[in-house]
């Protein structure tokens, strides 16, 4: 994986975000892709699970969020990215995010661990 291939991956995943319906997953995971919301948690497994945990998680296609972000790393298949997040406005809600991503051959990605810090954690 390239610097500018994890940024465009990044690029799409906000705008499938911001997608309709869930159909779009399927462009950006694998089959058999492992999701993580936070370190401890478990993994949500597989294309079915992943677009389940979309639709509960966002408040909707429409949802009026902020999101940037910056490629810290990229080594081989593995990159690390970090994102600034708010939901709003007003904002009602801000996370600073790194992501820990590990991309099949085909650029999809296979592992997503995401680890978010709110204001209110520190």
């Amino acid at each position: 994986m390239t610097l500018m291939g994890v940024t465009e991956w990044v690029e799409a995943y906000e705008r499938a975000w911001r997608t309709p319906g869930t159909d779009v997953v399927a462009t950006l995971f694998t089959p058999d892709a492992s999701y993580l919301q936070g370190p401890y948690h478990r993994p949500v497994v597989g294309l079915p699970a992943i677009r389940a945990m979309w639709e509960e998680e966002r408040d909707g296609p429409d949802e009026a969020f902020e999101m940037s972000h910056e490629v810290v790393a990229v080594d081989g298949d593995t990159a690390v990215v970090r994102l600034q997040v708010r939901y709003g406005p007003p904002v009602n809600q801000e996370w600073r995010d790194l992501w820990i991503l590990r991309f099949a051959g085909d650029g999809r990605c296979r592992w997503f661990e995401e680890w978010p810090i709110a204001p209110s954690d520190h």
